[in-house]
């Protein structure tokens, strides 16, 4: 009997031309985290299904891949990498010390309905700061989330902060804060339903009245440069303690980001952002590339005090975000940032003199040794057959020495792209190829390679 080969719906499959962006892309977020400190952790998929549940909301509870196992143990998959981080941190924290500073890099579940570069199984690269109040972790954050962006070869982007104290103060005032889930998240649908839907979600859903949802709609509606935002804000929360405390949370933040070089190009207030996952309590952030908006946001996280109370009595406040890998790739993908390639060698080495296999291998070895990976083709085929196979991979030099050039000392070094060649010597050092070789790699070098 025959199977036929096929993947779940929302899983997929990765070939290598888009398996090498990922790690392109995970390695430069690795890359910038490590920059500010941040360390790395792993924690298993599975988690008895207690720490999952409640955690979220009720749509990541409907969402979790749940089950029995063969122990009788109820077990979920994780939806996301910041609930077993609390867990991780309440089981070790004696160990790990505080400011603990992490980054995670691994896959979680989520049983969605599937959308244009979002998928049931899908990768998260979270960055999380434990143990501090500090707005100067908050502010580092959004610093992070703007070094990373710029690293990854992205100049047009938008990160949007607000601050759940904020929310949360216009509802004490209005008198809506048993209600202030179903607000919130209604409020959160904004830039996907629009102002009517949200509001008759607000009254419906929520329980509000149309007054009270038309006025968390005014808060949502301030705009401007930072400064004006923050000036809108303060009458509306005056009398509120909850509010007031944001308000000045969102002034401290502004000015540090500010003085860090970060320009209202890249970073603004945007108090229509509420985050739908019920732990935040603080600072909140969503990114957003300007050529490509309705994609939605591709960093978010914020500010999450109590979402170890729970697992230890001891405080331990956090703040992260999480980069949307799947998400952000598919983007980088329509705005042509992410170059398309089957190799993870840069350089393609020819072989059709069937005699002379030690000379290849010597080459291919020293070019290597000097740290520039290389391919040396398996079979001495024609030369154009193999020249074939190197455009069709991505390869962006190849290199090229026939029986008479191997006699003289010389190789060929081709520039794929621009179709140019030169010849170097390669006798008695491999110096003045590899120099060759280097000067066309630097020509061609991306941000995130």
């Amino acid at each position: 009997m025959t199977i036929q080969p096929r993947t779940l719906k929302g899983f997929r499959d990765y070939l290598p031309d888009e398996m090498i962006p990922r790690e392109r892309l995970m390695e430069t977020a690795r890359r910038v985290y490590r920059s500010y400190g941040f360390s790395p952790i792993d924690t298993p998929a599975l988690e008895y299904l207690e720490i999952l549940t409640g955690k979220g909301s009720e749509e990541t509870d409907r969402q979790l891949y749940r089950f029995e196992d063969h122990g009788g143990r109820q077990v979920g998959m994780r939806f996301d990498l910041t609930v077993p981080l609390a867990r991780f941190v309440a089981q070790h924290i004696n160990k790990l010390g505080v400011p603990f500073k992490r980054y995670h890099i691994a896959p979680v579940w989520r049983g969605e309905n599937t959308q244009r570069g979002r998928y049931r199984e899908f990768f998260q690269c979270d960055f999380d700061t434990i143990g501090t109040l500090s707005v100067s972790a908050d502010i580092e954050m959004v610093l992070v989330i703007y070094d990373l962006m710029r690293a990854l070869g992205i100049e047009k982007f938008t990160i949007r902060v607000n601050n759940r104290q904020i929310l949360n103060g216009l509802l004490e005032k209005l008198e809506l804060t048993d209600q202030s889930t179903a607000v919130l998240r209604a409020l959160d649908k904004l830039a996907k339903i629009g102002s009517d839907k949200v509001m008759e979600e607000m009254v419906q859903a929520a329980g509000a009245t149309r007054e009270q949802a038309e006025q968390v709609l005014q808060l949502s509606e301030l705009s401007g440069v930072n400064r004006d935002v923050l000036s809108g804000l303060a009458p509306l929360m005056a009398g509120s303690q909850t509010g007031e405390s944001g308000l000045c949370r969102l002034e401290e933040l502004v000015e540090g980001i500010e003085a860090a070089g970060v320009g209202q190009d890249n970073f603004c207030l945007d108090v229509s952002i509420a985050r739908g996952l019920d732990y935040y309590t603080g600072t909140i952030v969503e990114t957003f590339l300007d050529d490509l908006p309705s994609i939605g946001s591709v960093c978010s996280g914020g500010r999450y005090d109590n979402l170890t109370g729970v697992y230890t009595k001891q405080q331990l406040p956090g703040v992260g975000a999480s980069l949307g890998l799947d998400r952000l790739l598919a983007a980088m993908g329509e705005l042509g940032l992410s170059e398309p390639t089957r190799t993870t060698a840069p350089v393609f080495l020819a072989y059709f003199d069937a005699d002379r296999l030690p000379d290849y291998l010597r080459l291919a070895g020293g070019i290597r040794a000097a740290g520039i990976g290389v391919e040396l083709y398996p079979d001495p085929k024609k030369l154009a057959a193999q020249l074939k196979y190197a455009s069709a991979r991505g390869f962006r030099v190849a290199v090229i020495a026939g029986p008479d050039e191997l006699q003289r000392g010389v190789c060929q070094v081709k520039d794929l792209a621009a179709r140019t060649s030169e010849e170097f010597g390669t006798c008695p050092a491999l110096d003045p190829l590899v120099d060759g070789i280097r000067q066309i790699l630097e020509k061609h070098e991306s941000p995130a390679g």
